[in-house]
């Protein structure tokens, strides 16, 4: 009697161990518009050249009002940031979100996070034609 509940335990102890993998994607962000529903430009001639940025926004820091004249988009990584137009749009981001930013108009962003942890991280990606 104790062989035959022996051999189902040494079966399962010798058995393989499988750990599935499996790979996932996920769209973020699919848009033909900025964050605030305004249309993007068409994009320019020329040789394309991409960057890809990690900004970090200590918590409470303003950004000073500034503008894009390319499209560029980001997911925000860590943290917490609002991020208003000068026309007073705001859109509020958590971790994770993506955003598709205004294209030369007006904006900034404000990390809101209490305490040196929660600093606003965002990777930013740009599309322009390459300058010389």
């Amino acid at each position: 009697m104790k062989s035959l509940l022996f051999v189902p335990l040494i079966a399962l102890l010798l058995a393989p161990v499988t750990e599935k993998k499996t790979i996932t994607r996920q769209t973020l962000c699919h848009s033909t518009t900025s964050w605030d529903g305004t249309a993007l430009p068409a994009y320019g001639k020329g040789q394309p050249q991409i960057t890809i940025k990690r900004i970090t926004i200590p918590p409470g820091v303003r950004l000073p009002m500034h503008k894009h004249p390319v499209i560029n988009a980001g997911v925000l990584l860590r943290g917490t940031l609002t991020v208003e137009s000068d026309e007073g749009k705001k859109l509020l981001l958590a971790a994770g979100d993506p955003i598709v930013d205004l294209v030369g108009r007006w904006h900034r962003g404000k990390s809101n996070g209490a305490s040196r942890s929660d600093s606003a991280t965002v990777v930013r990606r740009w599309r322009a034609a390459k300058c010389f």
